[in-house]
């Protein structure tokens, strides 16, 4: 997905393969498997262009954590509340901060 978001939109496997840095050499059709489980999973989008497809992230980052953030809580069996608190209290004082402010501007949009 960190190629897709970084390198994209539309790349065919073999870019893919191309723009992965830093990471081991991996075979053609691992790539193509991946980016197909993607696509099947709903993560990544893609396009026929001639005998290859191209792929392009389904969302942003963000918008994916905050999709996975969200399904986590739904799937809370506990109190919610109880288990933010208990994640908050392991929160850094500038992920503290962040929060504060994403409040702040969630609040300032529905005002």
């Amino acid at each position: 997905m960190d190629t897709l978001w970084t390198h994209g939109p539309q790349l065919t496997v073999r870019d893919v393969m191309d723009r992965m840095e830093g990471t081991k050499e991996l075979a053609y059709t691992t790539i193509m498997t991946v980016l197909d489980r993607l696509a099947k999973k709903g993560l990544a989008q893609r396009t026929r262009d001639g005998r290859a497809w191209r792929y392009t992230a389904a969302s942003t980052r963000e918008a994916l954590a905050a999709t996975a953030l969200r399904s986590t809580l739904e799937n809370v069996q506990a109190d919610r509340r109880l288990a933010m608190m208990h994640f908050l209290d392991d929160a850094s004082p500038a992920e503290l901060d962040d929060l504060r402010a994403a409040l702040a501007e969630v609040e300032r949009r529905h005002t």
